[in-house]
């Protein structure tokens, strides 16, 4: 406050310039409201009318103001994207309490192990078949087993009373073992990291030129802003409670991450450990893990950049991220991978093994691609994309040689993306895993390239990219669960089923899917969680999601099975997950963007996509030279 000449105060201007416009609004509504006693009764008036009409949100209270003061709709918009703001700010900070007190849990004797000096000990020694070198006590004195358990006991503590040096060389194994699958992880992980190179190549390859630099801010950005949503608050929802149900043995099990936040046991929906990465995360082996699952979350980032390009302003862009990051995907995460409800079903409703996705077909991509469906609805078709009478127009790709590049970075990728999900290279499957991944992509590449060429007339370059990456996202589900001859034949179906999903998308639902994405990722993704259930042959898996670990199907070793080898539970639990995870991603992409872009439009305005969005949103063009003027001499 300053004192005028006469006396009285007023408001500094100094400092009333320094205040947030926001702010000043709201002290100019509280002092009119305040002093103005027949607005204040005309004001309750239509407060109480309206919560007998409508439910009364802040939006409503935002817009009676406007009512009652003659505001400006622009100052009503601004108040609402305020608020939005501030709600944000209010659950980022919600989150970070939520992260700082984790390390309050209860203690429950498990330490995390930040040096990994003590990751990894004569407990994480096996032999080839998964046989534990540590004989465990039995507790369970009413099991038809007891008296073997018991006797292998004592004879394994009678065998390390005279042989103590053993027991320490097995302390060595186990922790060289644990060490060997550390790095064959992060390694893998660093392939799947690459992968992004190769989806911003293939993306912007596919869009037109003036809109370059705008793809490939995107796919930067995505991975700076999907990263930071996913180290405060996604990790956590996704792997807090993976000790409990699935714990990663291949890294030492990470037993301090034991929590879920929502559900407990086999029921558990949402993790609760992790926060941050701070306490029971702060560990060799939790990090270890962070940095292989980030990548696959980034995937699902990168896969909306297909579908949604060319169109979207970018703070929509950030903010789809952020929420893929944050919520979207671990949740769904936690049911099939962080020990969750899905991945229990085998025991407790006696379906299969559980739902099982090996890699990430559903998990990864089918949330990716369902997601990228939604917004591309929200946001329209392009301009120019549909004429007078629906008549399609194409835009065609403006570089070959990133979109052909791009794929076989992707290919590349996908030789850590699928491998390193055994977590450790002393599960020799990795071979096997490798050979299938490729023989779907080949066989999916070449479905579609024979398609196209059959229905057109003339091999499409980008359809037979598209083509190899739809077998590629068919396969990671199955890849560890099939023969060799199974995975051509999943790879044919997704090279048609990609085919004929860009024509449906374009040409029946209307949507404008500038890459393919919904397709390569959504449906070919849904595709491969279901093969899982036709055609997993039971020679690998035995014990997965605890089922099984002694005999399946009256078969000791019998691994997950599918339906044409004899066990049609699975079928429907692979069935029943997969339109689960499709059905998650698009409903709750399409709740969540459907309500903002009503409060503030997504879309960049006509005369910048016109333009190209190079310049309008990024102050740069991609190819700077073509608009280099030549002078004659």
């Amino acid at each position: 406050m300053v004192i005028t000449p006469n006396g009285s105060t007023r408001k500094d201007p100094a400092r009333l310039n320094a205040t947030p416009r926001a702010v000043l609004l709201m002290i100019t509504i509280r002092n009119i409201y305040w002093t103005q006693p027949t607005l204040r009764f005309s004001f309750a008036h239509s407060l109480l009318m309206r919560k007998q009409i409508s439910p009364l949100g802040p939006l409503n209270l935002i817009r009676l103001f406007r009512d009652h003061l003659g505001m400006k709709e622009e100052s009503v918009r601004c108040m609402q994207l305020k608020l939005s703001s501030t709600c944000a700010v209010l659950l980022v900070g919600l989150a970070l309490l939520c992260g700082l007190s984790a390390v309050g849990f209860a203690d429950d004797g498990s330490k995390p192990d930040p040096a990994g000096t003590a990751t990894g000990d004569k407990t994480a020694a096996v032999d080839a078949a998964g046989n534990p070198f540590v004989v465990p006590e039995p507790t369970d004195k009413t099991a038809p087993d007891y008296a073997a358990n018991k006797k292998a006991f004592d004879d394994y503590q009678a065998q390390a009373g005279k042989e103590p040096l053993a027991v320490k060389l097995a302390d060595d194994v186990g922790h060289v073992r644990v060490a060997t699958n550390f790095a064959w992880t992060l390694n893998t992980g660093y392939l799947v990291l690459f992968m992004q190179a190769g989806f911003a190549l293939l993306t912007c390859g596919l869009v037109r030129k003036k809109n370059a630099a705008h793809l490939m801010m995107l796919n930067f950005a995505a991975y700076v802003f999907a990263f930071l949503a996913y180290y405060a608050v996604g990790y956590a929802f996704q792997f807090g409670a993976v000790a409990i149900n699935a714990a990663p043995t291949n890294l030492g099990g990470i037993p301090t991450l034991n929590h879920f936040l929502i559900g407990s046991g086999q029921w558990g929906f949402v993790g609760g450990k992790g926060f941050f990465l701070v306490g029971p995360a702060y560990d060799s082996a939790s990090n270890c893990l962070t940095l292989f699952e980030v990548v696959f979350m980034e995937t699902a980032g990168y896969i909306i950049v297909g579908a949604i390009c060319e169109r979207i302003s970018f703070w929509a862009f950030l903010l789809c991220e952020l929420v893929i990051g944050a919520i979207l995907y671990p949740i769904s995460g936690c049911w099939a991978w962080g020990g969750g409800w899905l991945s229990q079903l085998g025991s407790t409703m006696n379906m299969g093994h559980g739902y099982v996705d090996f890699a990430g077909s559903t998990v990864v991509h089918a949330v990716g691609g369902f997601c990228a469906m939604a917004l591309a609805i929200i946001l329209g078709p392009r301009l120019g994309k549909y004429g007078p009478g629906g008549k399609i127009r194409v835009f065609p790709a403006h570089n070959i040689v990133y979109v052909v590049t791009g794929t076989f970075i992707l290919l590349f990728g996908w030789m850590g993306f699928n491998p390193g999900s055994t977590l450790g290279a002393t599960d020799l499957r990795i071979s096997v895993v490798a050979v299938n991944t490729n023989l779907s992509a080949v066989a999916g590449s070449a479905a579609a390239m024979l398609i196209w060429y059959f229905l057109f007339g003339k091999p499409d370059i980008t359809m037979a990219c598209n083509g190899m990456l739809a077998g590629l996202v068919a396969i990671t589900a199955p890849c560890a669960f099939v023969s060799p001859t199974s995975s051509v034949i999943i790879g044919l179906l997704a090279g048609c089923l990609v085919c004929g999903g860009v024509l449906f998308n374009e040409r029946v639902l209307k949507v404008d899917d500038p890459c393919g994405a919904v397709s390569v990722h959504g449906y070919c993704g849904w595709l491969g969680a279901v093969c899982v259930g036709i055609f997993a042959d039971g020679t690998y898996g035995s014990g997965w999601n605890g089922v099984g670990a002694a005999s399946y199907l009256g078969r000791a070793g019998q691994g997950v099975t599918g339906l044409i080898h004899g066990d049609t539970k699975q079928f429907w639990c692979q069935l029943m997950g997969a339109t689960l995870y499709a059905v998650w991603a698009f409903g709750g992409t399409f709740a969540v963007f459907w309500t903002v872009n009503k409060v503030k439009n997504m879309r960049v305005p006509a005369e910048s996509e016109e333009e190209g969005l190079d310049v309008p949103e990024f102050g740069m063009p991609g190819y700077p030279e073509d608009a280099v003027v030549t002078p004659s001499y």
